[in-house]
């Protein structure tokens, strides 16, 4: 463990805020400049949830999963994703072995506590299908058995944007597993420069020079923490409203679903307790938006011929749903709850 390890005898064993500044700060060692893919990570960890991860080749999407699964010392599988892997590829199944006349259980790679499927829309719809029992139940069925996944469990897949070729689009119940969608763009000119040069002086620089920070127990006594984040009824409010927004934007055939509102709570709660609050102000709600919703939104023919993106939808939601104003009865109640640690000063 290095001074980034948030068990150290000055720090919370089990403060999301410190575990996720103990992740940013190792995984910085290597890549620069993706302090917002880092949070979102984080977020998914804490909340039992999935991330979608797309960008052009050489963004260092599989790196950063990889340098982020390392750090966080989980167990995890990587997963080539291709047109001919089949769904027993993932998930396993039972091999008949003659010398004992039964059949033994061969497990895949999903028993992990990760699972980095790397370009996942390369794979046909069936196969990406073997991921939906798993990452909604946490369990797959093999052989008429079902087994349960390792505990936590998270799905972070890669995908190419650009590449029409050999690829499949996520169906829309694939796509509404992800909690998150995250699209890493390429470096400023001051990030990619501080990357020339950290290769230069080290050249074989890659994810085996991270180390845990964080261990399996601190997850899940983190994750307990974030559930308990409190939210005033406006800001629950405020939350279905823009959920409800999607439905009824005139460019959207079909919006955000039910799930998609439960997975928001939890993500704006997870966002307040990595910025070291134990309530939930709007802003954490606008941050999150995009990542929530866009690869949600099933956008209408007319909208798709008039060059309308999921972004300018998302961007008319939020600029048209008021915010609301936050008294101070709402602004203290998780103080009067009996929670600590409550930052009085940031208030929304």
């Amino acid at each position: 463990m290095n001074e980034n390890d948030p068990r150290s005898d000055d720090a919370s064993p089990v403060d999301p805020a410190t575990i996720h500044d103990a992740l940013c700060a190792e995984i910085d060692r290597v890549l620069v400049g993706n302090d917002d893919a880092v949070e979102l990570l984080t977020i998914a960890m804490l909340t039992r949830g999935h991330l979608l991860l797309e960008g052009v080749p050489g963004v260092a999407k599989t790196t950063l999963a990889d340098l982020f699964v390392r750090a966080s010392g989980l167990e995890h599988n990587r997963v080539q994703m291709t047109p001919d892997i089949l769904p027993a590829d993932i998930t396993g199944t039972e091999i008949y072995r003659e010398n004992k006349e039964t059949f033994e259980l061969q497990r895949g790679p999903v028993f992990a506590n990760v699972i980095v499927a790397d370009e996942i829309n390369r794979a046909t719809p069936k196969t990406q299908s073997a991921l939906l029992e798993a990452m909604q139940e946490r369990h797959v069925t093999i052989g008429g058995k079902t087994l349960e996944l390792p505990t936590p469990f998270m799905v972070i897949a890669t995908q190419n944007p650009i590449e029409m070729e050999g690829v499949f689009e996520l169906p829309e119940a694939q796509r509404d597993r992800f909690q998150l969608k995250h699209r890493m763009e390429l470096p400023d000119e001051d990030d990619e420069l501080k990357l020339v040069d950290r290769f230069d002086d080290e050249p074989t620089l890659g994810p085996g020079a991270v180390e845990q920070v964080v261990s399996r127990e601190d997850l899940l006594a983190a994750r307990e923490r974030t559930a308990s984040v409190h939210v005033a009824a406006p800001v629950k409010e405020y939350l279905v409203d823009l959920v409800g927004a999607t439905r009824d934007h005139p460019d959207v055939a079909h919006g955000a679903s039910p799930r998609a509102t439960l997975a928001y709570l939890d993500v704006s709660k997870a966002r307040a307790a990595i910025h070291g609050r134990e309530y939930v102000i709007p802003d954490d709600v606008k941050a999150l938006a995009e990542p929530t919703l866009i690869h949600r939104l099933v956008l209408s023919a007319d909208a798709e011929l008039g060059d309308v993106t999921a972004d300018d939808v998302i961007a008319d939601i939020l600029e048209s749903v008021d915010v609301p104003v936050i008294d101070n009865a709402n602004k203290q109640k998780a103080v009067s709850d009996g929670r600590d640690g409550v930052d009085s000063s940031e208030q929304p």
